[in-house]
């Protein structure tokens, strides 16, 4: 790994962090993934007693060792009754300081990768570069979030506009600085 191409990652990570940052602080566009409810308390009150430990949880669900034929039962039973999926932790943190930085060092690692297969195009330019960065963002997106949406039924265009925004903005910061 050459000085070019960590600056490049660490330049194109923080590019990228910050755009999270606006996308979820400032502007807030994930807002419908982290509704309120006046009842929080209760919930969280009866989540901590009926649930044993840590994880994400599937509502309805069938125990471990379920067969096929109780499972498409219970699923059919189901059908048109309300579920759930709930990640439920046992302590909050409000420290953000190591979150953070394994955002900020996931990104630079993300970026590095990306710059690892730009610099395999002999004729790099602006243009490939800002749209090859656009093609692994929506690449990343269509295989994560999207793909959950289409399970758990999640609103997912904000994560498409995080996908198309940052990746641009890399790819710019990359077609520049890779070309020089």
């Amino acid at each position: 790994m050459n000085s070019k191409m960590l600056i490049g990652a660490v330049v194109g990570g923080l590019i990228v962090f910050i755009w999270q940052f606006l996308s979820w602080a400032l502007i807030n566009f994930h807002k419908g993934e982290q509704k309120y409810t006046p009842n929080q308390d209760t919930i969280l009150q009866v989540l901590s007693t009926q649930l044993g430990e840590e994880g994400t949880y599937f509502l309805p669900n069938t125990p471990p060792g379920t067969s096929s034929e109780d499972q498409q039962k219970a699923m059919e039973s189901q059908m048109g009754k309300p579920w759930a999926q709930i990640s439920y932790h046992k302590s909050m943190s409000t420290d953000m300081g190591i979150n953070m930085f394994r955002g900020y060092l996931t990104d630079v690692v993300a970026v590095l990768l990306l710059i690892w297969l730009l610099m395999k195009i002999p004729t790099l330019n602006m243009q490939t570069a800002v749209l090859s960065c656009i093609v692994v963002g929506v690449i990343g997106y269509l295989t994560t979030e999207y793909t959950n949406s289409i399970w758990f039924e999640k609103n997912t265009l904000p994560d498409l506009l995080d996908a198309v925004v940052s990746w641009t903005l890399c790819g710019a910061w990359l077609g520049f600085w890779l070309r020089r």
